[in-house]
């Protein structure tokens, strides 16, 4: 009798379902297009930029951002137009489109940027010279800030047309710093977001602030294109603001169209009627009063009146010994709790020259009940005092004479109810530096230029331009000895071209074994 077989018997194979293969193969590609398409739609939408620049010269200021979050351009209407005519030959362009790009993105799209080639897009850029009623001859960006549908360009009783007030051309040259040197112009820097800030300003706008400078009772240089005049004029002029100079003496009144009064290095002092119409300037809503001193010498009578508001210039020299030597030059530190000053706070500084202290009666009571807050914005680094017979000889600390800290170098005042928002816009602000010599152009650092620049936004409620300013980008010269050079072009021209061929014979050599 035969054995059973122990071969198990085999298993019937299962039928091949192809269309649970073909759905399961469609879902796959289904869901790896939609997590492609959510991943693009993420990365398109969601991202975050890097400027690896050296100098960040593709990164906008703070004061700039803060502008471009601000209401006046986050509540407009409609939108504002850039239209970028540059050649892509441009020096600038690269650097320009980039910046330009950077403003749309971060306006919310509240900017809409258009780049016109004029070669490449003739016809576009014939329809953009028609509308605006301009000569191509330079790269030039146009600024539209136009909310209604005014006309582009006005024609006055004479017959001279201009241009719409809420319209600004932008001409590459002026965004460059030139510089002459043995009868040859050239290019030593770029300051393309302060042009372009300026006048992005100045469109919404529609025309500068004004603010009047008491010529009669200043005495600033103001010889020459680099004179510590200039530099304010120029500061002030990024701002959208135009300093024009009037003389106190006679005058009934502060015109009524200035943003804000300026007092600058003061030499002469006010008579009892020229003080009766500061007072009175200062005592409507919205006074604003900038006063930069020189040290040791305030007059009386503008002294008084700084003082009946907190705020005393002392008859001192700010100074500290260093390593047995008297130094002049003051360093300081910004202080904190003041917010148009934010992006400085805890920052060192440093005023070349001369400066003075200044008393400031931070919290006093009788100030308080009068709506009255001095504060000080600039404080002086330990180890400085204010000392009383500077030049006379063995300046040493006395503790009877000489002040000691804190010791201020700037300070704000603001007469009204500051801390309410319902009235804080109708508030009469002041700013006192107890120095000018940080207007000259060979003293300036770029932090006490920003809290100047700052200081006049917050004078004229601005405070949507206050911050660190842009940076002018300037250019190196790297200094190369001859023979470095003929190394540099030999390993550029015979070193390198030897190395990769005989890397490539190298290459081909293994590969046939």
């Amino acid at each position: 009798m035969s054995e059973p077989s122990s071969v198990p018997k085999e298993k019937p194979a299962r039928p091949l379902n192809r269309w649970g293969l073909g759905t399961l193969s469609v879902l796959q590609i289904s869901f790896l297009a939609m997590i492609l398409i959510t991943l693009n739609y993420l990365a398109a939408n969601h991202f975050t930029r890097w400027d690896l620049s050296r100098e960040a010269a593709y990164t906008l200021a703070p004061s700039t951002r803060h502008y471009l979050k601000s209401k006046a351009v986050q509540e407009r209407e409609k939108p504002i137009k850039w239209i970028m005519a540059f050649r892509r030959s441009s020096p600038f362009y690269e650097r320009v489109r980039a910046i330009a790009e950077e403003y749309a993105r971060h306006s919310n799209k509240k900017i809409v940027l258009e780049i016109v080639d004029p070669m490449r897009s003739s016809d576009r850029m014939q329809e953009v010279t028609a509308a605006y009623g301009i000569s191509l001859l330079k790269d030039i960006l146009i600024i539209d800030a136009r909310n209604d549908d005014s006309p582009v360009t006005r024609e006055d009783k004479t017959g001279t047309k201009t241009l719409n007030p809420n319209v600004k051309i932008v001409v590459a040259d002026d965004m460059a710093i030139y510089t002459t040197k043995d009868t040859q112009r050239r290019i030593t820097g770029f300051q393309g977001e302060d042009i372009l800030t300026a006048h992005l300003v100045e469109s919404i706008e529609g025309h500068p602030k004004k603010m009047v400078f008491l010529a009669d009772k200043s005495q600033i240089d103001a010889d020459g294109d680099t004179s510590p005049w200039k530099s304010l004029e120029n500061t002030l002029r990024f701002q959208n603001v135009e300093l024009s100079g009037i003389n106190l003496s006679g005058l009934k009144e502060i015109p009524a169209d200035a943003e804000g009064v300026a007092l600058v290095a003061p030499k002469y002092d006010l008579t009892d009627e020229e003080l009766a119409v500061l007072e009175n300037y200062w005592n409507k809503p919205r006074g604003a009063i900038l006063v930069l001193l020189k040290p040791g010498d305030t007059p009386v009578k503008l002294r008084t009146f700084l003082r009946g508001y907190g705020i005393t210039p002392r008859r001192d020299r700010v100074i500290a010994l260093d390593e047995k030597r008297i130094t002049t030059t003051a360093r300081g530190v910004f202080t904190y709790g003041v917010d148009y000053t934010k992006d400085l706070q805890g920052q060192a500084t440093v005023f070349e020259g001369a400066s003075s202290s200044l008393e400031v009666r931070e919290g006093a009571d009788d100030l308080m009940n009068r709506q009255i807050n001095p504060i000080g914005l600039i404080e002086a680094a330990p180890g400085f005092w204010g000392e009383t017979k500077f030049g006379e000889g063995h300046e040493t600390f006395d503790e009877k004479e000489d002040h000691k800290g804190p010791l201020y170098l700037a300070a704000c005042v603001t007469r009204g109810a500051a801390s309410d928002d319902r009235f804080s816009a109708n508030t009469s602000r002041m700013v006192v530096i107890s120095n000018t010599d940080f207007l000259n152009p060979e003293r300036q650092r770029a932090e006490n230029m920003d809290f100047l620049a700052s200081s006049v936004n917050w004078l004229i409620n601005r405070e949507s331009l206050a911050g660190i300013g842009p940076r002018s980008l300037g250019t190196y010269k790297l200094p190369i000895l001859d023979a470095q050079v003929s190394f540099i072009n030999r390993v550029n021209l015979f070193f390198l071209p030897v190395f990769l061929i005989l890397t490539g014979a190298f290459v081909w050599s293994s590969r046939r074994v």
